[in-house]
């Protein structure tokens, strides 16, 4: 049946045995515990601190590090990692020789990183040499330590435990030159037998063509992505720590939700426009091209199968298939009356300034003298935009509020009526509607509503869209 290229998410990561009895011994399609290959994230919260807290912003290693003056801080900080790092090898590793190997393989690692920024630094004092240059080189560097010590922890623990496996590590550490991702993989694969041999990769691979500049911490999604289509996978998996389901549990209550299922491609690419990716738009596109599926299981219900995800699915019935949505979301309004008829001539403008400051445009509403991007920013970044703006169109009345958007996705949901059904909800459930979209692709429907409605705006939608169907284990089975 050919093999699969599977991902492992951070918070599975960190119970090692949930990891190897639900997905390692359970085996993939067939049974089997080989003809799989995994690609392994860092241990949940790890990245964090190496980089910076993703939802609160918190510096880690490298933010201190890109603020000139916390070089104490940097150092600190390194430090604090190790011992978290160390801290993780000890629940793992009863046996104390084991332990030992797992601590001395990080912490050579974390020496050598700490010897390179400080090399780097220095030499940053001179006036020739600007720190800012090499930033995201040690962005990267930073990043492939925790996936280096998953990937390491996880295929010696398989070992110890009777499954064959294979350390491949792509972050590039000591590496002569920078091979392009293709030729990377191809040369990390060569030889092995996957009959009898189970991969264990680093979510992040070191390439030519520096994959944090493009996806940040999306990354090892998109080193999954291209070992799926490299190596010709049958399928693709993901395994995270919850379904993709109708909605996010912790807003509606986890005894209402339902797994999806089945799905297509297009619903993946509209959550990842809201910042609920499945996988990463450009990663998904590859997997896109060569057919290859995607599936999204539950690491700790392996006997569910899970969501599917494909090119050509479409629910039998016209329905919404999940309720999304995204807070912090700024209204960015420019009205002047001189843009009737030169519409494209202000909105190139206004992109463009969104652009210079990597603005991440969700949505927008043009009329005849009006255009509104609905931007996932921070604050800081949007009072940017708005002078750059300003600047460009001086008579121009420029405004900003913030939002939330709550969106009612499905891979069919051509239906009539359940436009003004959704919109029927929101208003039984006193929302108001501040603006809505809905495309001919009849893929989703948007609401922009005030950002303190947002909660009861998904419970809502999604009792009146999803919990009044019975679905049972999943909307469509996989």
């Amino acid at each position: 049946m050919g093999h699969s290229v599977e991902k492992i998410g951070g918070t599975s990561m960190t119970n090692y045995e949930a990891v190897r009895d639900n997905v390692i011994l359970a085996g993939g399609e067939s049974g089997n515990i080989y003809q799989r290959i995994f690609v392994v994230s860092a241990y949940g919260g790890v990245t964090d601190l190496l980089l910076e807290n993703k939802r609160t912003s918190h510096p880690g290693v490298y933010a201190l590090f890109a603020d000139d003056g916390a070089e104490t801080l940097w150092r600190d900080a390194l430090s604090d990692v190790g011992n978290a790092l160390k801290e993780i090898n000890a629940g793992l590793f009863p046996d104390a020789e084991q332990l030992d190997a797992a601590n001395t393989y990080i912490e050579a690692r974390l020496f050598e990183a700490e010897r390179c920024m400080d090399n780097l630094h220095r030499l940053c004092q001179h006036g020739h040499f600007g720190l800012e240059d090499h930033l995201l080189t040690v962005r990267e560097m930073l990043a492939s330590i925790g996936e280096a010590h998953s990937a390491w922890n996880t295929a010696t623990l398989l070992k110890r435990d009777g499954i064959n496996t294979c350390y491949i590590d792509l972050s590039g550490w000591r590496a002569e030159e920078a091979l392009p991702l293709d030729q990377h993989i191809t040369e990390a694969l060569a030889g092995i037998d996957l009959n009898t041999t189970l991969p264990i990769v680093t979510g992040y691979a070191h390439c030519k063509e520096g994959l944090m500049a493009s996806f940040d911490r999306g990354y090892s999604e998109m080193t999954f992505s291209r070992m799926a289509v490299i190596s010709g996978a049958r399928e693709a998996v993901i395994h995270k720590e919850y379904h993709l389901s109708s909605a996010d549990p912790r807003l509606v209550g986890a005894d209402k939700v339902v797994p999806i299922g089945r799905t297509n491609y297009d619903v993946a690419d509209q959550l990842a426009n809201l910042g609920m990716e499945a996988i990463h738009p450009r990663a998904a596109k590859g997997l896109r091209q060569q057919k290859i599926a995607l599936r999204v299981k539950n690491t700790f219900e392996p006997d569910h199968s899970g969501t599917l995800i494909d090119c050509d699915y479409r629910s039998e019935k016209p329905c919404v298939e999940i309720i999304a949505g995204r807070k912090q979301v700024y209204a960015l309004e420019v009205f002047d009356q001189d843009m009737v008829g030169a519409l494209w001539r202000y909105e190139q403008k206004i992109l463009g300034a969104i652009e210079r400051y990597k603005g991440t445009v969700i949505t927008k509403d043009i009329n005849a003298n009006t255009i509104t991007n609905y931007l996932g920013v921070n604050l800081k970044t949007v009072k940017r935009i708005v002078s750059a703006v300003k600047e460009l169109f001086p008579d121009a009345e420029v405004s900003t509020r913030k939002v939330a958007i709550i969106s009612a996705i499905g891979s069919d949901m051509q239906v009539p009526g359940m436009l003004a059904k959704t919109v029927v909800a929101l208003a039984s459930a006193n929302i108001s509607v501040l603006a809505m979209h809905q495309s001919m692709r009849q893929v989703d429907m948007q609401f922009v509503v005030n950002e303190d409605d947002y909660e009861k705006g998904v419970a809502s939608l999604h009792r009146c869209l999803v919990e009044v169907h019975d679905h049972g284990e999943a909307i469509c089975a996989a």
